[in-house]
């Protein structure tokens, strides 16, 4: 009898043992790249470069990006403070930051986690988004090559928040880009999680893990898809900033008296699946 006990409890460890081991091994994200902004000062110059200048930026944007700059990107109080202000600068009226992680990291597929508070005021234009890091299809950089904007929000349609896709089918010179919207009643205010997951089969849109856009991979599905619907299996880098005015966020204006105007930046955190 004390044989047959001691051998039932054997199996049932090694059962729980196995099913410990598989638990262990069941697919997941894993975290590969964050930044928490822990400490003080200009952003970690080990993660994060900048887009620098005051030409437009292809959008007719009024701001001059600066570099390394406390006035437009600091970290303090365990966040990242990207502050768009109202001042003469190189020729522009107004300041701000474009935070790159180009020539840092970058990733093809993955979930990209932003927890951030958006600006307000009319002619704010504060984005997080993706551009490739090279041009591998078609003739132009952009749009041939892809764009992912994880969230981007204009003052003058607050609490709305936009996940969007340029490609060389789809695209906002062309009037056929694809993505979707969210309202977010507390997008001021407090701070949401802003994510996508991206996959060689499709890319997801969430805001505090409620998915409310997908756009699929034709590729698998169109024999007559190729690049031009999805150049999106390569390597894309993060990008963080606000811009002022510009063809969309200046569609009605620019309010001076909204600035200074801050994107606050809880972390960022990159994760890859793991089978």
């Amino acid at each position: 009898m004390m044989r047959q006990v001691a051998f039932l409890l054997s199996v049932l460890i090694g059962c729980s043992m196995l099913g410990s081991d598989r638990s262990d091994k069941a697919p997941h994200w894993e975290l590969v790249w964050s930044d928490e902004f822990d400490y003080s000062g200009l952003p970690d110059p080990e993660k994060w470069d900048y887009d620098v200048g005051g030409h437009g930026w292809g959008n007719q944007e009024l701001q001059y990006y600066t570099r390394a700059r406390i006035e437009n990107a600091r970290v303090g109080g365990g966040v990242l403070i990207i502050e768009a202000r109202h001042e003469p600068y190189e020729g522009r009226e107004y300041t701000s930051a474009r935070l790159v992680t180009r020539g840092k990291a970058s990733w093809t597929y993955g979930r990209f986690e932003i927890r951030a508070r958006l600006p307000s005021g009319r002619g704010t234009w504060p984005a997080i988004w993706m551009l490739p890091d090279r041009q591998t299809y078609g003739s132009a950089y952009w749009p041939d090559n892809g764009e992912i904007d994880i969230m981007e929000h204009v003052g003058f349609n607050p609490d709305v928040v936009h996940g969007t896709v340029h490609t060389k089918a789809y695209n906002h010179l062309l009037g056929t880009q694809r993505g979707g919207s969210i309202r977010v009643p507390t997008a001021r205010t407090d701070f949401h999680v802003y994510a996508i997951e991206w996959t060689p089969e499709e890319i997801r849109w969430f805001v505090d893990d409620s998915l409310y856009y997908r756009f699929p991979n034709e590729r698998l599905t169109n024999p007559d898809a190729d690049w031009r619907h999805w150049p999106f299996d390569q390597p894309f880098h993060l990008i963080m900033n606000i811009a002022v005015g510009g063809t969309w966020g200046g569609q009605q204006g620019v309010d001076p008296e909204a600035f200074p105007a801050q994107l606050v930046v809880d972390y960022v955190r990159v994760y890859r699946w793991v089978e």
